[in-house]
């Protein structure tokens, strides 16, 4: 850390309000087990609309977005906020698609153009955003076509795609050059193969298929679309690493709660040294990830230059907090943990597709040592 000024971890007044709002908000309108009911009715969205629509309704999606585009000009900081109390519940709504991926990306390379087109939207609830960027076998290509473009590829586990009303596609423009394109879901060539996911969230596979684009659908530079991606996915990582600091929260509460109320050999079972310890050790690495998740949010609006090393270390200790969490939760709850039954199942699979999205652990710690000069 030598060279580098600490950030602040501390929440101010306004938003320890929201912290405290939004989980109340969250715990009541939107519990664990809606994803069961989800999951089981094959939800043709896989979240709640309505529910979405009152988050916009208190500010929520726009906390971010410039007052200019009908946000309420805060910071990435303020967003984190909301963003913990989601993962305590495991929302499946469109926050990675939308707010971590979409938006990011208008934010950092978008014209003036498509943020007054689409930034009002989303931070209204009336425009969801994907990012299509993980190829399902061969690379999407873009082909010059008169003035603009045509595209042709596949890509998979495009996270809410299937409900996208706009779609950000990277494509091969050159020998080594990637570009993003703007690209309207409902427009000829484009189709859509829904995909249920084990953690609950939504996506699909995007075909794409001789579609066409005009130079305004360029989000960013030409070829150095590879550049934008990755200050894109930093900060996805550290807002989802908010996710799993949350969710990890949840799933330690839950489990403390269970081990004080289930008794074996007439005592409760937290009363054993054994478990004792094992709790002590996930609320100590819950307690470490919260001051990384922090140091990371704190940078994306305060501190450029520490985004990278900080985002890769947030994400890379989120995760393994959160696996270690949900498993230890599992253990605690014994036979019961393992029904589908109960929700702390649940906190298990999100976890496991958490952490290899956006990066596993072990490629993060790498990157830390890198930008550290190990």
């Amino acid at each position: 850390m030598s060279g580098h000024r600490a950030p602040s971890l501390l929440l101010n007044d306004e938003q320890k309000m929201l912290s405290k709002t939004a989980h109340e908000f969250i715990r009541e309108r939107a519990p664990a087990a809606r994803i069961r009911t989800f999951r089981d009715s094959r939800d043709p969205l896989g979240f709640s609309r309505d529910l979405w629509n009152e988050m916009a309704e208190l500010g929520w999606l726009g906390l971010q977005i410039p007052e200019e585009y009908d946000g309420l000009g805060l910071g990435f900081f303020d967003l984190c906020v909301v963003l913990e109390q989601s993962g305590r519940e495991l929302m499946p709504e469109p926050f990675i698609s939308t707010l971590l991926l979409g938006t990011q990306a208008l934010l950092l390379g978008g014209t003036d153009e498509q943020k007054k087109a689409l930034l009002p939207g989303i931070a209204a609830g009336e425009v969801l955003l994907a990012l299509a960027y993980e190829e399902a076998g061969s690379p999407v290509y873009a082909k010059r076509h008169g003035n603009g473009f045509a595209l042709s590829g596949k890509k998979a586990h495009v996270l809410d795609g299937h409900v996208a009303d706009r779609i950000i596609v990277s494509a091969a423009t050159s020998d080594g050059g990637t570009t993003l394109f703007l690209v309207d879901p409902s427009q000829e060539g484009v189709s859509m193969t829904r995909q249920h996911r084990i953690d609950g969230l939504g996506s699909a596979i995007v075909t794409l298929d001789d579609v066409s684009v005009g130079p305004e659908a360029v989000v960013g530079t030409i070829d150095k679309g590879a550049a934008l991606l990755g200050q894109v996915f930093d900060r996805a990582a550290a807002g989802s690493a908010a996710q799993m600091l949350g969710a990890s929260e949840q799933a330690f509460d839950d489990t403390i709660e269970y081990i004080k109320e289930r008794e074996q050999f007439g005592v409760p079972i937290g009363s054993f040294q054994a478990l004792q310890h094992r709790a002590v050790a996930v609320f100590t690495e819950i307690a470490l990830t919260r001051s990384v998740v922090l140091a990371a949010a704190r940078a994306i609006d305060e501190a450029p230059d520490d985004i990278p090393r900080l985002a890769s270390l947030a994400k890379a200790m989120a995760s393994e907090t959160f696996l270690h969490a949900a498993k230890e939760a599992i253990q605690m709850h014994g036979g019961i943990g393992v029904t589908d039954e109960h929700d702390i199942g649940f906190y298990v699979k999100r976890a496991h597709a958490a952490y290899v999205t956006f990066g596993k652990p072990s490629q993060h710690r790498q990157r830390w040592a890198e930008l550290h000069g190990y």
